[in-house]
């Protein structure tokens, strides 16, 4: 991997995309601990993490995430997600977060070095040919070793650099195990909230 500690850097979280990845490979994101992986590897500008939120009268699983990463140095963005009914008759989310990640690298690009995106979506390579074109740098995290892979070849050709997931998640992963019982007199270390897409059904692109 690639990295200058002088480069302005920028993340662009595809949030979706990274859940359904980390899922696949079979670990959580701890937040807090990516954030800092690449805190030291440059001089991190900004942090934006996309999702599209359902907004319903019952209460979100996706709101406990949402409200950690906008109170603990990540940008978050958001829209209203739509829901549908599929032709089985499956309960299904629609929010593409596309338009929203690409005016923010492309508005970022004359003030940072350095874009790392977090997605392996085939629609992102014009968007970082363009921000290539202004002199930045792109590396593209997501992952070739889910079945099938989670990126497209077109957008991994394009990058600077790709790098994959699994080599990189030991620095913020968080495994899937029961709670241990908290000792007595210690104090709970408040962790991320994993990611609960899942309970709120598939979220397409």
């Amino acid at each position: 991997m690639h990295f200058l500690p002088t480069e302005r850097m920028a993340l662009f979280i595809d949030g979706a995309n990274l859940y359904s990845a980390s899922r696949n490979l079979g670990f959580d994101v701890d937040y807090r601990g990516l954030l800092d992986a690449f805190r030291k590897r440059g001089h991190l500008i900004r942090a934006y993490y996309y999702s599209a939120v359902l907004e319903t009268e019952e209460y979100s699983p996706l709101k406990p995430l949402t409200d950690w990463l906008a109170y603990n140095g990540y940008t978050l963005v958001t829209k209203p997600a739509k829901e549908f009914t599929d032709a089985q008759g499956r309960r299904r989310i629609k929010g593409n977060m596309d338009i929203e990640l690409a005016i923010d690298m492309l508005e970022l690009a004359d003030k940072i070095d350095h874009a790392v995106l977090f997605s392996g979506d085939s629609d992102f390579r014009r968007l970082v040919e363009a921000v290539q074109r202004r002199g930045v740098r792109v590396s593209v995290i997501s992952s070739i070793r889910t079945s099938p892979p989670m990126v497209a070849d077109e957008l991994r050709r394009q990058a600077d650099q790709f790098i994959d997931l699994v080599d990189i998640a030991p620095e913020f992963t968080r495994r899937q195990t029961e709670p241990r019982p908290m000792r007595t007199g210690t104090t709970p270390v408040r962790q991320t909230p994993a990611e609960p897409y899942a309970d709120a059904g598939d979220l397409l692109s």
